[in-house]
């Protein structure tokens, strides 16, 4: 497995992944893809077997995103990560591939010194294997929201990054 940063040639393949799971996440025509690759704070793909096997995507505070989402958090906190989605293809869910990028996003947070790492995932319907994946990592849920004209509410998720002064301490 190789972890590495996103870049323009891994769109159509990232466009691909998107649309496989868009029952969990929003559609993402290229030119959003464009802009959002931009913004990003962190965006990486990560390859098996020399194929991009899942990606995630995520932003700091003070961007201009305009997902409600990210907009939620924004108006609660001033420190943060939003992970916009993290998308792992069908065939290759299961194999810890997700847990991999968490634990490179988490460490990346660390060191931009977000504070907070935030994501949602749908309730209704139910995303019962996200709402596990995430306990995992320590999010609890902080709110929740209605989204997609009213088709889908979300929990919105916080799991907060341990101080550096703990960190060092725990060294």
């Amino acid at each position: 497995m190789h972890l590495r940063d996103a870049t323009p040639a891994d769109f159509p393949r990232l466009l691909e992944l998107n649309l496989e799971s868009e029952h969990f996440l929003s559609p993402l025509p290229r030119a959003r893809l464009e802009n959002l690759h931009a913004e990003a704070a962190y965006h990486r793909v990560l390859e098996t077997d020399q194929k991009i096997a899942a990606f995630l995507l995520a932003f700091r505070e003070g961007c201009s995103y305009d997902s409600p989402n990210y907009r939620w958090f924004a108006e609660k906190y001033d420190r943060f990560l939003y992970i916009d989605r993290v998308v792992v293809a069908a065939d290759q869910q299961g194999k810890g591939l997700g847990k991999l990028l968490y634990m490179d996003l988490f460490a990346f947070a660390g060191r931009k010194e977000a504070v907070r790492v935030c994501c949602e995932f749908d309730v209704e319907p139910p995303n019962e294997p996200s709402r596990l994946f995430h306990q995992r990592f320590g999010f609890r849920e902080v709110g929740t929201q209605r989204v997609g004209g009213g088709k889908k509410q979300v929990s919105l998720q916080v799991a907060s990054l341990p101080s550096q002064t703990a960190i060092r301490g725990a060294i």
